[in-house]
């Protein structure tokens, strides 16, 4: 028989158990290159960034009092520092009313002056905002009558003009001036119904937002002068058009001081 051959086997290599830790060393030298690799980063972290990053942490955990925190640069703002970071105070929104106002009166004044009409108005700034006074009814109407001359269209034409470049509401607002043999109910027609027509005008060839236009009288009730000269009665005699401030009331009432510290009173 022939006698079977038995396929010789790989020989095993040998496996020591003592050797494992080398795994462990392996790990723990990759852990050690993180570590320095990290400490790296850090060595060049810029300052400032870090120094806001630490403000920004402590104050969200409650560990450093800040009267405001700007969240998306990590600053910290003490308290007494708020008012300078924050708002306007209301005498710099009423330093900056007045300017704008006075900016409105510059140029319808400059326009007034091209057309030798600056003599026929007259303006004042209060805490209502910028009032044009049209003084002198026979200028700007009709003897007892609430038909626009036409001295008063141009004038009204160029208020117009230069109303269209605000948003400002303003408020027209109609006088007159009773004598004793007047009828007192005719004195609120009369001044209603010149405001009305200068609102209408307004409108209709000024080409101003009707939204933003209000027509009052207020008959004999709101005197510039109570004297009774000629003179004095033509001052009383007036439509008022009045470019309302939209301020808050607090900044408004600021607004008389500053006119009177500007004009050296």
């Amino acid at each position: 028989m022939s006698r079977s051959r038995r396929r010789k086997q790989p020989e095993l290599e040998d496996f020591h158990p003592d050797e494992r830790w080398a795994v462990s060393y392996l790990d723990m030298v990759t852990v050690l290159m993180c570590l320095f690799i990290v400490l790296f980063s850090m060595s060049s972290v810029d300052q400032q960034k870090f120094v806001q990053l630490k403000n920004s942490l402590a104050t969200g955990f409650g560990v450093e009092e800040a009267g405001k925190v700007d969240t998306a640069e990590g600053v910290v703002v003490p308290a007494e520092m708020v008012d300078q970071k924050g708002e306007p105070t209301d005498l710099e929104l009423a330093l900056a009313e007045v300017d704008e106002l006075e900016d409105l009166q510059k140029r319808i004044t400059a326009a007034l002056e091209e057309e030798g009409l600056a003599k026929t108005v007259r303006f004042g700034l209060d805490k209502q905002g910028l009032t044009m006074r049209m003084v002198s009814s026979e200028t700007f109407f009709q003897p007892d009558k609430a038909r626009l001359t036409p001295t008063a269209t141009k004038v009204l034409k160029i208020a117009a003009t230069e109303l269209n470049v605000t948003d400002r509401f303003v408020t027209v607002e109609g006088h007159t001036a009773r004598l004793p043999d007047d009828r007192y109910v005719l004195d609120w027609e009369l001044s209603t119904e010149r405001a009305v027509n200068v609102v209408r005008y307004m409108i209709e060839k000024g080409g101003v937002d009707s939204t933003r236009l209000k027509a009052s009288g207020y008959g004999e009730s709101r005197p510039l002068n109570k004297g009774r000269t000629e003179a004095e009665l033509k001052l009383n005699r007036r439509v008022d058009i009045v470019v309302q401030s939209d301020e808050s009331e607090a900044v408004r009432n600021l607004i008389p001081k500053v006119v009177e510290e500007r004009s050296g009173h």
